[in-house]
């Protein structure tokens, strides 16, 4: 599903991006409900990018992926914890390739993407599949201004 959000670009680059597990649930400008084995994964879009939340039997998660001005740590190329990985890594943007994952994940109902106005290169994107053994998403955050995107892919074992 592609939603505009309906606020100004403001990010400045992929480095201000920041990663939390746990903190408070931040104002969404859309949402996407998952259903998965034993579980529930809510993503969603932010002003500042995104916020993933999955509540399972065993508790609730909450990770965030954001431009927060009291966060100042860059994302962490890795992070493990009982169950739950985290990666991330900034590429180089092509405007082609964006395109192409914007019109691929667009159509598919278990991805939300977010358009800035004014602005077509400028997105959020995010995607989520069950897995064998819990589920995981994958993100994308644009920066047209500084030629860079931001991938991030988390996987969770969900504790049954």
């Amino acid at each position: 599903m592609i939603t505009t959000i309906p606020v100004p670009y403001v990010d400045t680059n992929a480095a201000a991006l920041s990663f939390t597990l746990g903190g408070p649930l931040l104002p969404a400008l859309d949402t996407l409900y998952l259903e998965v084995p034993d579980a529930r994964l809510e993503l969603r879009l932010l002003g500042a990018s995104h916020q993933a939340i999955l509540d399972t039997p065993a508790g609730r998660l909450i990770e965030t992926v954001a431009c927060l001005p009291d966060r100042t740590e860059p994302l962490p190329d890795e992070w493990e914890d009982a169950g739950y990985s985290f990666r991330s890594e900034i590429r180089v943007l092509d405007p082609w390739r964006l395109r192409h994952l914007r019109t691929k994940l667009g159509s598919t109902r278990s991805a939300l993407v977010g358009m800035f106005p004014g602005s077509p290169d400028a997105l959020t994107a995010l995607f989520a599949t069950a897995t064998a053994d819990g589920v995981r998403w994958r993100t994308w955050h644009s920066y047209p201004q500084t030629g860079e995107l931001a991938v991030t892919s988390t996987t969770v074992k969900v504790t049954r």
